[in-house]
């Protein structure tokens, strides 16, 4: 006895099952393709030691502050507070481009002078300052970020400043 095979046809809509599991294959890939570089940087900015050219963080009194100050200019050059880091920024750079002397803390910063501060503890230091309207300024040093997360806060911090740097003061 001889049996005949006959091939069934395919089950109706198994083409089209098909072709939506290669789309979602093809998506899931482009995802992953997206996902793995992003992810790659993130742990690369969290574990990456933190290394720069210098170790100053510069701030520059402008030429002309003081008379615009006289003049009635409520002059805000120089951030209330400045942020550094030990071990990363943690010297304190100010350039008087001003022609008047300057005085910050106990020191008196002449015109074309520069006045280098370094810091070796992490803590918050109060200074008079005569770049200031209000006359203060505060540096918070802080220690150096440990590797991971903090290390990630920091770096993204750091961005954020230097943008907030770059765009131009609103009166």
């Amino acid at each position: 006895m001889t049996q005949t095979l006959h091939p069934t046809p395919p089950a109706a809509g198994l083409g089209t099952r098909s072709r939506a599991r290669s789309t979602r294959g093809a998506r899931s890939a482009a995802v992953l393709l997206l996902v793995l570089p992003l992810l790659g940087t993130l742990a690369w900015a969290a574990l990456a030691p933190i290394e720069r050219s210098s170790r100053d963080e510069l701030f520059e009194i402008p030429h002309g502050t003081w008379a615009r100050r006289m003049a009635g200019d409520k002059v805000e050059i120089l951030p209330s507070t400045i942020r550094l880091t030990l071990g990363i920024n943690d010297v304190l750079l100010l350039r008087n481009a001003d022609e008047v002397p300057q005085a910050f803390g106990p020191a008196l910063i002449m015109p074309g002078q520069s006045f280098r501060l370094p810091f070796a503890t992490a803590s918050t230091y109060s200074f008079a300052c005569s770049a200031h309207a209000s006359g203060q300024l505060a540096v918070i040093v802080e220690p150096a970020p440990e590797r991971g997360w903090e290390t990630l806060r920091w770096r993204l911090r750091d961005l954020a400043d230097a943008m907030r740097r770059r765009l131009p003061a609103t009166p």
